[in-house]
């Protein structure tokens, strides 16, 4: 076993990036104060073909060398908007025809494992901020909310790794 050379990666340029066929999910950053965590979030948005984030209140905007650091360019490939309230956002997703899903632990929340991504449904995936999770004015406005089963005795993960779980597991979904 030989580890792979990043130029053995078959990776696309960011110009065949932009030009390929992007899952059909949205993220949606409900004012996170961390730029790592921007970053990543864009990062693995990226890897996953997501097809755009939106940054909501007091999230972070690219251009920031902050975000930069965990993004990896990744702020540069993948499409972003910014607005300045996430309630905002959702009625323009809900008007674009997207089904909105906050990730967080509410009532009647559908655990990960349990939910499946209809294939032909445009959704966006609500992450929240790192303290306060996403707002219960927001959750108000979804048509579910995803949770993450955990075991142990954390009640949260770090958003970035939210994000990483959930994204991959509905790519993973949808592409099967």
């Amino acid at each position: 076993m030989r580890k792979l050379k990043n130029s053995e990666l078959d990776r696309l340029s960011v110009d065949e990036y932009k030009e390929v066929e992007k899952t059909p999910i949205t993220v949606v950053l409900d004012n996170l104060r961390s730029c790592n965590n921007i970053g990543s979030v864009f990062r693995t948005s990226d890897a996953l073909l997501i097809e755009k984030v939106v940054l909501c209140g007091i999230t972070a905007t690219p251009p920031n060398k902050e975000i930069h650091k965990t993004a990896l360019d990744a702020e540069k490939s993948v499409p972003w908007e910014y607005f300045a309230e996430t309630e905002a956002a959702i009625l323009k997703l809900k008007q674009s025809g997207y089904r909105v899903f906050s990730v967080e632990q509410v009532e009647n929340s559908i655990m990960l494992p349990d939910f499946t991504p209809e294939k032909d449904q445009k959704l966006a995936l609500i992450f929240g901020n790192e303290v306060k999770g996403v707002q219960q004015s927001v959750i108000n406005m979804c048509d579910g909310a995803i949770e993450i089963p955990q075991y142990g005795t954390k009640h949260s993960f770090n958003i970035s790794v939210s994000a990483g779980i959930v994204l991959w597991d509905l790519v993973y979904k949808l592409r099967k």
